[in-house]
């Protein structure tokens, strides 16, 4: 069908469920740190405002961390079932690093999480920012295993072969492998740049419906200073991530730039725009600015960058799939460091939370992050084909001996359950985001008890509040 084979549909699969899945923890990890400093700011300021904010993200965090957890568990059952032969391979190093996150991160998080959500009441204010913090950082520690992981497949290091398996020789170079440092820093920069503009749209949808109150104020101000700051950070990022790239998958660089051969010795142009074909091996309607490739690539305007027809067909990343994913991300990351420093300007002429074209921008630009880092994880993990574990397996060899048949029944399923689940989970979180925080007048919610008005913590409770005078018992504060 189409033309695909059951190694296709295994390819399909995989991607459209860690697509699902990396949405879920960029936001977890972006919200943990974000209500780890709104707590920190309460107990230092006392101003209730952020103790408001708090409740309201934390609600939306709960319901995004188990839609995260859920899809997770999908991710490590395929290394089973439809990458057997990589999981036999290579096994002996990816699955020690999972089990490290397990045994480091889902723990601490686990441990932390029920005080975090419903110790609000029950234990001292201290300990409750501690509970808080040990999420936050139990997120990053998860990011720091999953990419040790994800990076030893595409620069693979402190190993060798032995009958036809890998091991183990050295697990410092294992972990820290050359391509490491870079993915780490560029993927939880990114989450925190996408939750700056998740929070930012939330708070710009508010404004926008004449909801004004310090509370969205205080949500919109944070975000835009976090995109102000994070966003020039991590192009800075990008581009070392970018030299990196090139020294050790030149070959996925050349199939981003759409760069087929070089001239002599001219300097490598930048193709801005264009069509990579690769059965003509050629990028057509390219839109060339010359030297503009040397200079970024290389810093020089003489060096030349490797160019795809130095490598042999079977090696070469599909071009046109990247070379436009990448022109994505960066197009989404050059609009946020705009919209950073337009809110800077705004800000300077008081009129941040009144400029309606500003907060539309806002609005819109709230799933960038999320679309920026989807559009670069197709551009790292297609650019790494036709290769599972870079120079050592290959794709084709990686996967399980199922017929087409049954990657079609299961892809089908996956697509169907995924939506059905995952778009109810979000629907529900938008609602809460709707809502918008509640604000209490600087009164502290009663701990409840025996002739006391209590509500429950339950996030799943907090989306219906309109309808209280009905009969409904809803969350007011955690």
């Amino acid at each position: 069908m189409f033309g695909l084979e059951a190694l296709d549909l295994a390819r399909i699969q995989f991607a459209f469920t860690i697509s699902f899945h990396i949405l879920f923890p960029a936001i977890t990890i972006g919200l943990a740190s974000y209500l780890a400093v709104l707590e920190g700011l309460w107990l230092k300021t006392h101003n209730d405002t952020y103790r408001d904010l708090y409740h309201f993200w934390s609600k939306i965090f709960a319901v995004n961390f188990g839609m995260g957890v859920v899809s997770g568990l999908v991710m490590a059952y395929q290394f089973g079932t439809n990458w057997s032969r990589f999981s036999d391979f290579a096994g002996s190093v990816t699955g020690p690093l999972l089990t490290y996150e397990v045994l480091t991160a889902f723990f601490l998080e686990a441990g932390f999480l029920g005080v975090m959500l419903f110790g609000w009441n029950k234990v001292g204010r201290k300990l409750h920012f501690f509970a808080t913090v040990m999420v936050a950082i139990g997120t990053l520690i998860s990011t720091f295993w999953i990419l040790a992981s994800n990076s030893w497949m595409q620069t693979p290091q402190g190993f060798e072969i032995v009958n036809g398996q890998v091991i183990p020789t050295d697990w410092l170079a294992v972990i820290f492998n050359p391509s490491f440092p870079y993915r780490l820093m560029h993927m939880a920069t990114a989450a925190f740049v996408a939750t700056a503009f998740f929070v930012g749209s939330s708070a710009a949808w508010h404004l926008l419906r004449g909801k004004d109150n310090p509370a969205i104020r205080k949500m919109l101000s944070m975000a835009m200073w976090m995109a102000l700051i994070v966003a020039p950070i991590q192009a800075v990022i990008g581009d070392f991530h970018g030299l990196n790239t090139l020294e050790h998958q030149p070959a996925k660089i050349a199939a981003i730039e759409g760069h087929w051969e070089n001239k002599g010795n001219e300097a490598t142009p930048l193709i801005l725009f264009g069509w990579p074909d690769m059965k003509e091996e050629r990028t057509k309607f390219a839109v060339e600015i010359p030297y503009l490739g040397s200079l970024i690539l290389t810093h020089s305007l003489d060096k030349q960058v490797p160019a795809l027809k130095e490598f042999p067909p079977e090696d070469r990343p599909n071009s046109t799939i990247v070379f436009w994913s990448f022109r994505i991300m960066v197009g989404l990351g050059f609009l946020m460091i705009f919209t950073g420093l337009w809110s800077l300007w705004l800000r300077k002429r008081d009129t941040l939370y009144t400029s309606r074209p500003f907060l539309y921008l806002a609005l819109w630009m709230g799933p960038s992050g999320l679309i920026a880092i989807l559009a670069g994880w197709f551009t790292t993990e297609i650019g790494r084909q036709p290769w599972v574990v870079y120079g050592l397996m290959r794709t084709a060899d990686a996967s399980s001996n199922h017929s087409f048949m049954q990657m079609s029944i299961t892809l089908i399923l996956f697509v169907v359950v995924y939506f059905a689940l995952f778009g109810a989970g979000l629907g529900y979180m938008m609602r809460l985001v709707r809502k918008g925080p509640k604000t209490d007048e600087g009164k502290e919610t009663n701990d409840g008890g025996p002739g006391q008005k209590r509500t429950p913590a339950r996030p799943l409770s907090a989306a219906d509040d309109d309808h209280a005078d009905a009969g409904h018992s809803l969350t007011k504060e955690i």
